[in-house]
């Protein structure tokens, strides 16, 4: 009898500009980005770098759909 194995399978997909498009979200949402921030579970900071692409690794999809929540919008993001 054989046993059961499970396979993680990651997609990355690289979208141009999307800190850009957070970025002006914000803008316009106009509230301070402590307060988004901690709203989407994440610091300050690590805000800031999601704006400026600086994340230094892949940006978990999790974190874009707690920002796209805070701000209440959808960047269009899709995995295949």
């Amino acid at each position: 009898m054989y046993e059961t194995m499970r396979i993680r399978r990651s997609i990355d997909v690289e979208i141009e500009g999307l800190g850009e498009k957070i970025k002006k979200a914000r803008k316009a949402d106009g509230r301070p980005v402590e307060v988004l921030a901690g709203e989407a579970g994440i610091s300050r900071a690590y805000w800031h770098d999601i704006e400026a692409e600086r994340v230094r690794d892949a940006l978990p999809e999790e974190t874009l759909r707690k920002v796209e929540q805070v701000l209440n919008i959808n960047l269009g993001v899709e995995f295949e």
